[in-house]
């Protein structure tokens, strides 16, 4: 007995043309969502569960095709595109006699929603929880506006409005929830149709990096939306009969009605409420985007640069000397970054990653021009800081400084900088408010005072 069937009125016979379009469309789909690479599953079968960490399934859930490189092209659109048009041959040649594929359909549909619905679960939970992007950083809020790339613009000004990136989040989760359910899956797609369309095009107008991942996307809700579309048409727009879609599987073993139940609760508690918990834990200890390892206790702030020496020659401060100094920002975490007229290679990372170690979480100085960005080991014992540069552009950049701490608002440093010279420094914090922090503090009803 067959593990599914259609309930009454039985199917009517597609088209020759509407038979030859679907073995496409299943073709092409099927590529672009099964994973076909073996690296995939080298990192799903390497997943430590009982230590399970967000980022795994983040990873995970981002999987698409790639025949050249690692990045989304649309080329690789056209390589799976040229596989689904040869299987469609093929397909055509072997099974000419088929009347319909409504069961085929419903199974791509199924596939397709839950795809979608572990992608939009991926982000939404990040931006519900606000990680994907936090506040600026010290040395963010002290770097001219004209110093940052587009995309970092984007994320500064998304990640300084907290309340709102939860709001988007929210929204890409309640319309992952609604393709779980097939009556709902319609609805879920008006949601996340026009959400993923404002991706989409923030990517193309901030020159982000997820724009052919993003449409990618789009694609799968635009076949989910599209099996509705034309009754919803008829019903609201034309305001005619329409007979709704009778199709269901009916499951006539026991076996399958459990395998049904299992794999859809597995799939709701492990993208649901097992990531969700473990991008909350995460936002309780601090964003994914920046170190974790603390800096030199008492020492975040911004300093002005009052003494700057190479080798035991003062310079002057000066906002065009390539050498000089003009400002540093120690970071609550190990970061330092030096303000100076010295050009800055961009690091021009612009999709999202989650990184494990600190050393690969270079988000505060992604996009940034205008600082050097360096994490330090301390040596509280020799009073020795370890300088290396965080841009990956500079892999071999490192400096080792002596500090002295003369009270909490002078810090003395001493030692060698990039290029092996001596240099002496001196730094005087600066008593310095924002307007994003001073305004949190006062409350929408409050009066501001810098």
């Amino acid at each position: 007995m067959s593990a599914f069937e259609s309930t009454p009125p039985p199917t009517p016979a597609w088209t020759k043309a509407e038979k030859v379009l679907f073995r496409f469309v299943f073709i092409y789909f099927i590529i672009q969502v099964i994973p076909l690479s073996w690296q995939f599953y080298r990192d799903l079968f390497s997943i430590d569960w009982g230590a399970f960490y967000y980022r795994d399934l983040f990873h995970l859930s981002r999987y698409a095709p790639h025949f050249f490189g690692q990045d989304d092209t649309f080329v690789n659109w056209a390589v799976v595109a040229l596989i689904a048009l040869a299987g469609t041959v093929i397909w055509s040649l072997r099974d000419s006699t088929r009347t319909d594929y409504t069961a085929l359909f419903y199974w791509l549909r199924v596939v397709l929603r839950y795809r979608l619905a572990i992608a939009v679960f991926a982000y939404g939970f990040i931006k519900l929880f606000p990680l994907l992007a936090p506040l600026p950083s010290i040395s963010n809020l002290n770097t001219p506006y004209g110093d940052f790339t587009a995309w970092k613009l984007f994320s500064l000004s998304l990640g300084i409005v907290p309340s709102y990136e939860s709001f988007l989040g929210l929204v890409e989760i309640v319309g992952g929830l609604l393709l779980l359910n097939r009556k709902t899956t319609a609805i879920g797609t008006l949601i996340i149709i026009p959400f993923l369309g404002n991706v989409f095009v923030s990517n193309l107008a901030y020159e982000g990096g997820e724009s052919v991942y993003s449409l990618l996307l789009i694609t799968f809700a635009l076949v989910l939306f599209g099996y509705d579309a034309i009754r919803l048409f008829r019903l609201v727009s034309l305001e005619q009969p329409t007979l709704p879609n009778r199709f269901k599987p009916v499951f006539t073993e026991t076996w399958q009605r459990y395998s049904r139940l299992a794999l859809k609760s597995s799939f709701i508690f492990f993208a649901v409420f097992l990531y969700g918990y473990k991008t909350y834990a995460a936002y309780k200890t601090g964003s994914y985007q920046f170190p974790k390892t603390a800096g030199l206790p008492g020492a975040a702030g911004v300093y002005d640069v009052s003494v700057f020496k190479l080798a035991d020659e003062t310079l002057p401060y000066s906002k065009t000397d390539s050498v000089r100094w003009q400002d540093v920002v120690f970071e609550t975490w190990n970061t330092i970054s030096i303000k100076s007229n010295r050009p800055v290679i961009l690091d021009r990372t612009n999709t999202e990653r989650i990184m494990a170690d600190d050393a690969s979480r270079t988000y505060e100085q992604a996009g940034s021009a205008g600082r050097h960005y360096y994490r330090y080991q301390v040596d509280s014992t020799r009073h020795v800081l370890a300088l290396t540069n965080r841009n990956p552009n500079y892999p071999n950049e490192t400096l080792t400084l002596q500090y002295e701490r003369d009270g909490s608002n002078q810090i003395i440093l001493s030692g060698l900088n990039e290029r092996r010279d001596s240099v002496y420094v001196v730094l005087n914090k600066l008593n310095k408010k924002y307007l994003l922090n001073e305004a949190a503090k006062a409350g929408r009803r409050g009066t501001l005072k810098l």
